[in-house]
């Protein structure tokens, strides 16, 4: 039975001695790091070795559930695998172990209110969309006008550069570029 530990940021800038020194002290044997975004399970490396290495009686250890997985989904189904292969969970800060039943339960609970939790902001993302839509606000990009697509491209035809015909137009350089004017083509 070996006792590995799991510390992740999300960006190269970040520090790993905080999550480092308090696995040290939690008597980890090995450590995996990562510095990358926990959005999804599947683009982390570190966590990939980390769950391969680990064996039936291991116990995997983590300062906080977010640097397991910030996506409830992935969360869940890391927990849920680990179990399976015999493998338990302990999460320093939430003083969460899965070798116990009230761990379980604990895990449980918590990722039952973070679902709670995300479907009540979706909610109300939606009433927010459907209340704008109802004063004649429809969100995302604004329409650029085509005449003013059109003077570009014209513009940039007859030798000028993107970044003059944008501000000349009016028309961001980025639209233009969605627009496919001023870019270089590949044959």
């Amino acid at each position: 039975m070996a006792t590995i530990g799991y510390a992740r940021v999300s960006s190269t800038g970040q520090n790993l001695d905080r999550q480092t020194d308090a696995l040290t002290t939690a008597g980890v044997e090995r450590v995996f790091v990562e510095k990358k975004s926990g959005a999804s399970a599947s683009n982390r490396p570190e966590l990939a070795a980390c769950l391969d290495y680990l064996r039936s009686g291991d116990v995997l250890v983590v300062v906080e559930l977010s640097r397991l997985g910030r996506n409830l989904l992935d969360l869940i189904t890391i927990v849920n695998t680990l179990g399976e292969r015999g493998i338990e969970l302990r999460s320093l800060k939430e003083n969460i172990d899965t070798s116990t039943a009230t761990g379980r339960l604990l895990f449980s609970v918590m990722a039952s209110l973070s679902e709670f939790e995300r479907a009540v902001i979706n909610e109300r993302a939606a009433e927010g969309r459907a209340s704008a839509k109802a004063r004649g606000k429809t969100g995302g990009r604004p329409k650029v006008d085509a005449s003013k697509i059109e003077a570009a491209k014209t513009l940039v035809a007859g030798g000028m550069s993107a970044a003059a015909a944008a501000k000349a137009t009016g028309v961001s350089r980025a639209s233009l570029y969605r627009h496919g004017i001023g870019t270089v083509t590949a044959n």
